[in-house]
């Protein structure tokens, strides 16, 4: 992930879009959930992964963690990841970034993961342990008394949490800020710190940072222990502790963390970045970097401990001299004892490097090599077509290629059980390889993403148009946006002709959906680009003079003209395609601008609490007498299609005037809505059947529960169509109903992609009522005090092929679904609905299709029943 990733996340919430006090439930709810099934619009990847976790003692569990899109599960059986965060809600919203992960190999189905996203004011909130005994599927919660970092400068180091793989009710943690080290003796319940701990850390990438960002203490950075020094039931004896301090990185404890003492004779002047312990070998394998990464890194190095023997090896593949990165990547093959790996993490050009040894470091060989410059030969190939965007378009010249093998390399792991299985996180996806001893014998192996199910975007603005083949055009972070014609999809490519690094905004024009505009960051070049097919092709316009940022934009209704709201300079207004622009008077610099989307010279401006209209095409802006609006910036607005001047306003803070308001006569007079208690997003889709007015949906706090909602009568009654699993933290940059699809809602996350949402059972139009008999097989697999594991398989004993199935049950006793796979489910009450996922819908006469879910149950756990397949009964078997 490029480096401006770390602005995505602070613009957005740093604007004070997230002040208030937590919301409490009430009892006055709105309007009872509707059933909806929610899903990714499919881009596979986006942003930086920095860590990778295996189980070490059941094969196939691995997680991965994310900076700011919370955790994820393996799952060997489709080959993807599956969310695990989701439930994190609006106040929490810091909880979806993860800084470190760990999977207990005494007991696998507990997890892990440290939580926060910020050490500074960008997050209001402190960090938190979650901890789970159902692989992630429900999560309790310790909050702990100093904030985690899991978007801070340092995060691809560790991990920094980790349990005592001979007495799991140990665990430590790794504070930044100066917190120093932490310990768990309740299997995470509770914390406290190890206070004579030496050393808390004192690396900050630079001190005179007055935000806090960069000038923080990265602290305590990684935990390993010796299994080798313990017994099961004991605590293991042997701790090694990394610590971000250039003179002093490693500590040991030979007495199960009583006392502490620094490494005698260990390197001095670089950081550690990560410490692996192969105790067959009886070798601890350092990384080191002379900075904190994940960006930054010019010289490294990699040293052997002999944990027997104290002696110090200088193991580096390169000299220090050679180096123009740091070494963070590290791994060791738990099946090939003295098999070890690293990365070249912060090389970005020509690309990152891998390196492998199979004699514990003295010999090494690297992933490529030049053959005679600037010509190169690789020991892999690369298949990139399931996500072709991360070819980025580009055709560099050598020693570069496309796609690369990679930038932000600090995750890498090879399978402890599989020996040609290795992944490794980027900055963009993970790549992966099933065969990666054919390194060793000279022959290639074959890496290729293996991220799908992993979705890390964040989301800036969504659009949804009413014709063409575009169905939605998104503005994300650092790799730019996309077209989709087909959410289950991945595009073929994202917008390229500018390229922008991240895309602030975009429109299309309401009448002449072929005409779209979107503007962005980009180092050089322009910051506005135009499209006359839909989206399917662009070229880059002409800024005016003094802009340096994206800003928002807005299309004419007839695509005849456009208003630019850039960072930099004022408002700007042309007519045509952006050959020559003029200021637009009346307007402030940095308002948000929306159009009209009946009246082609109608456009809209938003600026400190004022709002502002123009009826000549954007030269010039009026303010409206309209009082009573959010005195801020944080507010998003949008006119409705169809009418003239019918405007929707949403945003505000928790010190003044907060919700939604709507004006029917172009902005000269707002009627805030009663009901709506918050609200910071406001879009509109196909009007409900028998109505005449379109569906609005929100991202809100009304009757007391933030959620995303939904309005079919005007804004008279809210229906809340999330629930408390599905909240993805922060939602609260965009949100749009699609115009051809009635329920159909996409949701702008902050760092989780864009997630929508179809009303169950509809799958976006269609219900899927199969002809003929089914059968249902349901067998509780496992069960434990108040949850449990069920598999459930759907036999087709008609004499059709199925194409598409929703099986429909009831609970007796008000057991709660917590997680579900190889199916997308809704459940409402005691009603639950299954309903086949993309790959699994065609089920042929005879055949069957299997899913399993875990759940919560209290005082019975009494079996359904009674299964209906549309209006059809199953029978049970």
């Amino acid at each position: 992930m490029r480096r401006t990733r770390i602005w995505t996340a602070v613009v957005a919430l740093a604007a004070g879009l997230l002040a208030g006090a937590p919301p409490a439930l009430a009892a006055d709810a709105p309007t009872a959930e509707a059933a909806y099934t929610w899903k990714n619009v499919r881009v596979d990847g986006g942003g930086f992964v920095p860590g990778i976790v295996f189980n070490r003692s059941e094969k196939n569990l691995a997680y991965a963690r994310t900076d700011i899109g919370g955790a994820y599960r393996w799952q060997q059986s489709t080959k993807t990841w599956t969310p695990l965060l989701d439930s994190v809600g609006w106040d929490d919203w810091g909880h979806t970034g993860v800084v470190s992960l760990a999977s207990d190999s005494v007991d696998p189905d507990k997890v892990y993961a440290a939580v926060g996203t910020y050490t500074n004011g960008w997050d209001p909130g402190n960090g938190a342990v979650l901890r789970s005994a159902d692989r992630g599927a429900t999560w309790k919660k310790t909050d702990l008394p100093y904030k985690l970092g899991g978007n801070m400068p340092g995060r691809g180091m560790g991990e920094r949490l980790a349990i005592d793989p001979h007495r799991n009710s140990v665990l430590y943690l790794g504070a930044p800020g100066g917190k120093g080290l932490w310990r768990s003796t309740d299997s995470g319940v509770t914390w406290s710190q190890v206070t004579n701990f030496p050393n808390a850390g004192n690396y900050q990438q630079d001190p005179g940072d007055t935000s806090g960002y960069t000038s923080d203490n990265q602290g305590i950075v990684w935990v390993t222990f010796d299994e080798s020094t313990g017994t099961a039931g004991n605590a293991t004896k042997t701790i090694y502790v990394g610590v971000a301090d250039k003179d002093n990185a490693v500590y040991r404890s030979a007495d199960a963390g009583a006392t502490w003492q620094r490494l005698a004779g260990q390197p001095t002047g670089h950081l550690a970045h990560k410490g692996v312990l192969d105790a067959v070998d009886g070798y601890l394998y350092l990384a080191y970097s002379d900075k904190g990464g994940p960006y930054d890194g010019g010289k490294g190095q990699l040293w052997r401990y002999a944990t027997a023997t104290g002696t110090w090896t200088d193991i580096s593949p390169v000299a220090e001299a050679d180096t123009f990165y740091g070494f963070s990547g590290l791994t060791v093959d738990r099946q090939h004892p003295g098999t070890v790996m690293a990365t070249a993490y912060s090389s970005w050009w020509p690309d990152t490097q891998i390196f492998r040894s199979t004699d514990s470091g003295a010999h090494w060989t690297t992933a490529w090599d030049y053959t005679s410059y600037p010509d190169r030969e690789n020991r892999y190939t690369m298949d990139v077509s399931s996500a072709p965007w991360l070819t980025w378009g580009a055709n560099p010249s050598p020693p570069e290629q496309s796609p690369k093998l990679g930038w932000m390399t600090e995750a890498l792991e090879i399978d402890p059980f599989d020996s040609d299985r290795m992944m490794y996180g980027t900055g963009a996806t993970i790549y992966g390889t099933e065969d990666l001893t054919k390194w060793d014998s000279g022959t290639k192996f074959a890496l290729r993403p293996m991220v799908q199910g992993l979705e890390e975007t964040a989301v800036n603005d969504l659009a949804a148009p009413p014709s063409g083949g575009a169905q939605l055009f998104s503005a994300l972070g650092d790799i730019g946006g996309f077209r989709h014609t087909d959410l289950t999809k991945v595009p073929s490519m994202m917008y390229t002709a500018p390229n922008f690094t991240t895309t602030t905004s975009l429109d299309f024009a309401e009448t002449n959906p072929d005409t779209v505009v979107r503007v962005g960051d980009l180092d050089s070049g322009p910051h506005i680009a135009f499209s006359t097919d839909n989206g399917a092709t662009w070229s880059g316009g002409t800024d005016p003079s003094g802009v340096s940022g994206g800003g928002t934009v807005a299309a004419a209704a007839d695509g005849s003209r456009f208003v630019w709201s850039p960072q930099g300079t004022g408002v700007q207004h042309s007519t045509g395609f952006g050959t020559s622009w003029s200021a637009s008077a009346g307007l402030p610099a940095g308002a948000v601008v929306e159009s009209d989307r009946v009246d082609p010279k109608s456009f809209y401006g938003f600026k400190s609490g004022r709002f502002y209209v123009s009826s000549d095409g954007g030269a010039t802006f009026t303010a409206s007498p309209a009082t009573g609006l959010p005195s801020g910036d944080s507010v998003r607005f949008k006119a409705l299609p169809g009418t003239k001047g019918d405007i929707w306003l949403a945003g505000g803070a928790s010190d003044g005037a907060y919700g939604l308001w709507h004006s029917t006569d172009g902005g000269a007079t707002f009627t805030k809505l009663s009901g709506v208690e918050q609200a910071d997003t406001v879009g509109f889709g196909k009007a409900a059947p028998g109505a005449s007015y379109q569906t609005l949906y929100t991202s809100a706090k009304i009757g007391g529960v933030r959620g995303i909602f939904r309005s079919t009568d005007k804004g008279a009654s809210w229906t809340r169509i999330n629930d408390d699993a599905h909240q993805w933290g922060w939602t609260g940059a965009a949100i749009t109903g699609d115009p051809r699809v009635y329920g159909r809602v996409y949701v702008s996350t902050n760092g989780r992609g864009i997630v929508y949402g179809d009303v169950s059972g509809t799958g976006g139009g269609t219900d899927p009522a199969p002809a003929g008999g089914c059968a249902v097989t349901y067998r509780i697999t496992n069960q434990w005090s108040g949850g449990f594991q069920a598999d459930v398989q759907l036999t087709n004993s008609g004499t059709t092929t199925w194409n598409g199935w929703s099986l429909g049950w009831a609970f007796d006793d008000g057991q709660q679904i917590t997680q579900l796979w190889n199916a997308d489910h809704t459940q409402s009450g005691a009603s639950v609905t299954a309903k086949n996922t993309a790959w699994n819908g065609t089920v042929a006469a005879g055949s069957s299709v299997s899913f399993g879910f875990t759940g919560s149950w209290s005082g019975r756990n009494t079996a359904p029943t009674v299964f209906q397949l549309g209006g059809l009964s199953c029978g049970l078997r």
